[in-house]
C-alpha cells in the first residue's frame, strides 16, 4: 500500500479512476480509517466512489457506517446502480433493517425495471437474503419464485431462510426441487447442505438427515466439513441418539492431532470441533470425556468463538444485542418480559430448555 500511495502522490494529474483505485486499495486492506480520510479529500466522486465506501464498511462489519454513507448518497441524489444496492442490502441484512431493505427493493423495481433492465441475479439474491435475515421469509420466497434465472446462492439462501424459521418441510421441498431441476449453474454446494441439515435438525428428521449427510459425498462429491458434522450431531442429539452422535464425532476425519495444526491455521474450526465434542459428551453424561476434552482445549489453546450477536428494529431504531451483555438500557425490562413469556409458554404445556433457564438465571 505504501508503494501505491507513493505512486499516487507522485502523479502530476489524478483522474477519478486513480482516486477510486487507491480508495479500493484501502478497503481491501481493511483500513476504513484511511479509506474515509481519502474519500473526504476527494473533490469529485461518482457512484463507484460511494459504493466502494458502502461495501467496504459492510464487509468490515461496520454496517451502521455503511448505511450512513448510503443515506448520504440518497440525500445527495447520487444515482444508485445495482452494485450500490447490493452493498447496502448486505448491511441491512446484518442489522435487520427491514424498512430500508424494502425501500431498496421498491427502488430497484421502480427505477431499474422501469428502464427495461433486468435485476441481476446478484441483486435478487441480496434482496432474498435481506428478507430472510429480517424474518420475512414469505417475501424472500416471492422474490425467489419470480426470478427468471437462479444461481446456487439463490436456492441456498431460501433453504437457509426456511430452516432458520423452523420451516423444515419447506426447506427440504426447495432442496429436492433444486436437485430435480438439475441446472448446471445451480448445483448444491457446502453451504446448501448446511442449510438442509439444519432444517432436518429443527424438525428432528433423523432418517432424512442421515440420507442427506451421506449423499453429500456419494452424489455430489462434497466431503463433509466441521459445519456439516456439527449439524448432523445436532440432528442425532435432538432426537436422543447420543451414542451415535458421539461415534460420529469420534470418527470425524479431523483427529485431535490435526486440530492442533488447525489452531494455527483456523482457530475457530478447531474450537468448533472441540465444542461439538464437549456438548455431545455432556448431553450423554460422559463426564470423564467432558473433562478430557476441556483439558485438550486448554492444552492446544482452542478458545470459544465470539459470542452470538443479534439486532432488532423497533420503531425505526435498531437495537444491538450480544450474548451475555447487560449494557442495554432496558435490560431489566427485557428479562422481565422473557420471564413472562416463559411462564405463559409453560401454562400452555411447553417447557423451557436449558438455554432459556440459563438466560433467566442471568437476569
Amino acid at each position: 500500500m505504501k508503494d501505491a500511495c507513493k505512486v499516487f502522490d507522485d502523479m502530476g494529474e489524478r483522474n477519478l479512476v486513480c482516486w477510486n483505485s487507491l480508495l479500493a486499495g484501502y478497503v481491501r486492506r481493511g483500513d476504513m480509517g484511511g479509506a474515509w480520510k481519502l474519500f473526504d479529500e476527494m473533490r469529485e466522486m461518482n457512484v463507484v466512489s460511494w459504493t466502494i465506501m458502502v461495501a467496504g464498511y459492510a464487509l468490515n462489519g461496520m454496517c451502521r457506517q455503511a448505511l450512513s454513507v448510503f443515506d448520504e448518497m440518497r440525500r445527495l441524489r447520487v444515482e444508485l446502480d445495482q452494485v450500490a444496492l447490493v452493498a447496502a442490502l448486505s448491511a441491512c441484512s446484518e442489522l435487520g433493517n427491514l424498512k430500508l431493505g424494502r425501500w431498496i427493493h421498491s427502488y430497484a423495481v421502480e427505477k431499474i425495471c422501469a428502464r427495461n433492465q433486468q435485476l441481476s441475479v446478484t441483486l435478487n439474491n441480496a434482496i432474498i437474503h435481506m428478507y430472510a435475515s429480517c424474518g420475512s421469509i414469505d417475501e424472500a420466497y416471492e422474490v425467489f419464485r419470480k426470478m427468471p434465472w437462479r444461481s446456487t446462492a439463490s436456492w441456498t439462501t431460501v433453504i437457509i431462510g426456511f430452516a432458520k424459521q423452523g420451516l423444515a418441510d419447506e426447506a427440504l421441498g426447495i432442496f429436492h426441487m433444486m436437485l430435480s431441476i438439475g441446472e448446471p449453474e445451480a448445483q448444491p454446494d457446502e453451504l446448501t447442505y448446511v442449510g438442509v441439515l439444519s432444517a432436518c435438525s429443527h424438525a428432528r428428521y433423523v432418517d432424512e438427515g442421515r440420507l442427506v449427510f451421506k449423499s453429500m459425498s456419494t452424489s455430489q462429491g462434497i466431503e463433509p466439513r466441521i459445519e456439516h458434522y456439527g449439524c448432523m450431531v445436532d440432528v442425532l442429539s435432538r432426537a436422543g441418539y447420543f451414542e451415535e452422535a458421539c461415534r460420529l464425532i469420534e470418527t470425524m476425519p479431523m483427529k485431535p492431532n490435526e486440530a492442533r495444526l488447525a489452531v494455527e491455521l483456523d482457530p475457530d474450526r478447531a474450537a468448533g470441533y472441540y465444542l461439538l465434542l464437549l456438548e455431545t459428551y455432556r448431553t450423554a453424561e460422559r463426564w470423564i470425556d467432558v473433562n478430557d476434552t476441556r483439558q485438550k482445549m486448554i492444552d492446544i489453546g482452542a478458545k470459544k468463538p465470539a459470542p452470538g450477536r443479534s439486532w432488532v428494529e423497533v420503531n425505526g431504531v435498531i437495537h444491538d444485542f450480544v450474548a451475555g451483555d447487560r449494557s442495554h438500557k432496558h435490560t431489566l425490562s427485557i428479562h422481565e418480559m422473557l420471564r413472562k413469556v416463559i411462564v405463559q409458554a409453560e401454562s400452555g404445556g411447553d417447557r423451557p430448555d436449558a438455554s432459556d433457564e440459563a438466560l433467566c438465571a442471568a437476569a
